[in-house]
């Protein structure tokens, strides 16, 4: 029979672990693949089954450090395909503004013409993407799909004191043009569409080379073309477990100290030694190269326990992207849902 009060978990400890850790090794990775079957568990008493209730019980998401443009937090309680899925949505299906198109008027720098409008195509615009559509294919550009960009700079050299003028072209020379009614758009000086630094460098110039470009900034997803993916990186990793043996004092326990590059552990007054910062664990496995020690200290990650990092380029703000996320999510959901019930009626 069935034990249907699953809060608890396996009954056998072993088995527990294996099902809820990912441990490491000097070999490699044991135990990687999780397990979903439902009745993977049924001969011990175990219903591996979704369970709503469950799973409210268990979720959680604990913000670590935030930024602007960096977000770290903690989500416990889900399965590594649906982090996985909050992941690539993050780099590939938020939308963003991005330079798309190039009209160049002049170019007599030693840049192709080619080079040059993919390196201004990869400069990320600080404009918040909701405010426009997605541009239709053959369709003109309108002020409510489209912005436009104007980079004219010439490079001189001042005849009284010798000094070169606009040597290099930064991202600080695109200039927005306003349409229509941009500029109602944007009040705030603030709010106005821009690159996201100024001293990005474009090219190097010399005396008497001139470039005069007209760029045109449309919405799409970082699943087109990555210049229009709003993150530089969203990741995640397993929680760390790092549990040391009692056995591990006075000389061996300052070895173990002396081995760990990024000083996890600590001696406690008892000296006993503990792992007082796991997060800052690398894996690296150094504190059991040691055959020695490879016996009594042991390393795992917590399998529903994801450590997410996303840094913004600057569109829009780390928080936002990972609500926007979620909105994502929650429509494919509805879709599949949408689907199975017309399968089913």
């Amino acid at each position: 029979m069935v034990n249907k009060s699953t809060t608890n978990g396996v009954s056998d400890p072993n088995l527990e672990n294996k099902r809820t850790k990912v441990t490491l090794t000097n070999s490699g990775v044991e135990n990687a693949r999780g397990t979903y079957y439902s009745g993977a568990y049924t001969s011990v008493g175990y219903d591996n089954s979704f369970n709503l209730n469950r799973f409210k019980e268990n979720f959680k998401i604990n913000i670590l450090s935030e930024s602007a443009n960096e977000l770290v937090f903690e989500m416990i309680g889900i399965d590594a395909p649906i982090a996985n899925a909050l992941r690539r949505i993050m780099i590939s299906e938020i939308p963003t503004m991005a330079i798309e198109k190039v009209y160049i008027i002049n170019n007599t720098s030693i840049l192709q013409d080619e080079v040059l409008a993919h390196r201004l195509g990869m400069i990320p615009i600080k404009v918040d993407p909701r405010k426009f559509n997605f541009k239709l294919p053959n369709k003109e550009y309108t002020a409510e799909d489209t912005l436009i960009f104007q980079l004219k700079v010439k490079c001189e050299k001042d005849s009284v004191t010798g000094k070169i003028i606009n040597e290099t072209a930064l991202s600080k020379h695109l200039i927005w043009v306003p349409t229509q009614d941009q500029e109602e758009m944007f009040p705030n000086e603030e709010d106005r569409p821009r690159p996201m630094e100024d001293d990005i460098p474009i090219m190097k110039l010399r005396p008497g080379q001139v470039i005069d470009i007209q760029c045109y900034c449309e919405k799409n997803i970082g699943r087109e073309h990555i210049k229009w993916s709003p993150v530089c990186t969203a990741s995640y990793r397993l929680q760390p477990v790092i549990s040391v043996d009692k056995s591990i004092k006075g000389d061996k326990a300052n070895q173990l100290l002396e081995k760990c590059p990024k000083n996890v552990f600590d001696i406690e007054d008892s000296g006993q030694v503990v792992a007082a910062r796991p997060l800052d664990c690398t894996m690296c496995r150094e504190c059991i190269r040691d055959p020695e020690f490879e016996q009594n200290v042991k390393i795992e990650r917590v399998r529903d326990h994801f450590i997410f990092s996303i840094e913004s380029t600057g569109a829009l703000k780390s928080r936002e992207i990972f609500q926007e996320a979620i909105k994502i999510f929650i429509e494919k959901c509805n879709i599949v849902e949408e689907s199975i019930n017309k399968l089913v009626n």
